[in-house]
């Protein structure tokens, strides 16, 4: 369902020429979904990769190519001052030095020179041209003035080649244009030189060669963590049980499946850490005798299955901390909670961060399936020496940047 925004947010799409302009069709078409007015502003190599019909079809808007058509209207000005945010996907290296040197010499970089709200750049190229001094250095300056440029993915590039320098994932690039529109501050770059480790997803304890006992966790919130922190600066690495979404840009992902593998991983990274944010979903319990053969259904009523409890590593970290084993200075948790007759969501929350001992505990309340799989998500960041953050519903992504808040403040410096 289209949800227009009260007021008209205004985006500008700047479109370079790279052979991935073609997924910033995408990009559009999920812009132009949120209900923004999306104006594409395709520099003339862009366009021969994709045409100025496809970009005026989807965006319902006339495509501006040069400062000279509707020059009355002064264009290479008007763009930059209206737009309410400016996304530039894919951003070459050539558009990257322009803009950083502040060319101006068509409609794109006009308006990047105009633009007064948030700029986001979204890097497209091959790995050579991405880790050139050059590219590095222009990188830096936009950084140093306030742009979001975010990390290239890895991957398969043009031709045979693999490295870092796809384009990221049009729905990462979007979910971050959202959070920019929503709090302009929200990436900004105070966490680079940290390192963090974020677990996501949900753990699968075996029954047999087929079955499982798992939960409804989808990852995204942890993956909007991970995202979130790169775009900041961070170093992240990123352990994910089970998850079926795209890996955010510029991290390491580590995939695992059970509640040991996930531990023994977790354990192992986190002497590196910075900061470790226990955002999966860790059954709490497993088979005690897994069968090593598929169970059969018979007319017999089945065997009770006997569990037995898994570690909890969140519990398991802070006591290697308390103990000199582990120096992560900050260590968070995620509790989902359901009222009951004995306490409400909250109440049991303030009891968990007690009992667990960590920095920061996020709760979120699941009654009704809320949370699982959904894009948006409300929570409260409990703090075990802080005031209580209350994160109304909305985009996961703008709860990642409300916890990387909390987290920053509690870090040393």
């Amino acid at each position: 369902m289209l949800v227009v925004p009260v007021e008209t947010t205004r985006v500008v799409l700047g479109v370079s020429g790279g052979i991935a302009a073609y997924k910033a069709v995408d990009l559009l078409r999920r812009l132009s979904g949120s209900g923004y007015d999306v104006t594409v502003v395709p520099t003339e190599a862009a366009l021969r990769f994709v045409g100025e019909p496809t970009w005026a079809a989807l965006s319902h808007n006339p495509v501006l190519t040069d400062v000279w058509t509707g020059a009355e209207q002064v264009p290479h000005v008007r763009l930059g001052r209206q737009a309410d945010l400016v996304v530039v996907a894919p951003a070459t290296a050539d558009l990257l030095a322009r803009a950083a040197h502040g060319l101006a010499d068509d409609l794109l970089t006009n308006t990047l020179l105009t633009a007064r709200g948030p700029v986001l750049f979204a890097p497209a190229m091959h790995t050579e041209m991405w880790t050139h001094p050059a590219t590095v250095a222009n990188v830096a300056t936009l950084r140093s003035r306030g742009a979001v440029v975010l990390e290239p993915a890895y991957g398969r590039l043009t031709g045979d080649d693999f490295g870092q320098g796809r384009l990221p994932e049009p729905t990462e690039i979007a979910r971050l244009a959202e959070l920019l529109l929503r709090r302009p501050d929200a990436l900004r770059r105070d966490l680079v030189g940290r390192r963090v480790l974020i677990t996501a997803g949900g753990t699968r304890e075996p029954l047999d060669p087929v079955r499982f006992l798992g939960n409804r966790s989808s990852g995204r919130q942890g993956f909007d963590l991970a995202a979130v922190a790169a775009a900041r600066g961070a170093e992240v690495h990123l352990v994910a049980a089970n998850v079926e979404l795209p890996c955010p840009a510029g991290i390491e992902l580590i995939r695992v499946g059970s509640a040991e593998e996930l531990r023994a991983t977790t354990h192992a990274a986190a002497k590196y850490a910075d900061v470790v944010v226990m955002a999966a979903a860790v059954a709490d319990f497993r088979p005690a005798a897994p069968a090593e053969v598929k169970i059969k259904k018979t007319d017999a009523a089945p065997a009770p299955i006997e569990l037995i409890g898994n570690p909890d590593v969140l519990a398991e970290l802070v006591r290697a901390r308390s103990v000199g084993r582990l120096s992560t200075p900050v260590i968070v948790g995620f509790a989902a909670e359901t009222g009951d007759r004995h306490a409400d969501v909250l109440t049991h929350g303030r009891a968990k961060l007690a009992r667990k001992g960590c920095d920061l505990l996020v709760v979120n309340a699941v009654s009704d399936g809320r949370v699982f799989g959904l894009p948006d998500n409300a929570a409260v960041i409990l703090s075990a020496t802080g005031p209580e953050i209350d994160v109304p519903l909305g985009p996961k992504t703008v709860l990642a940047a409300a916890l990387w808040d909390a987290i920053a403040a509690l870090l040393p410096e």
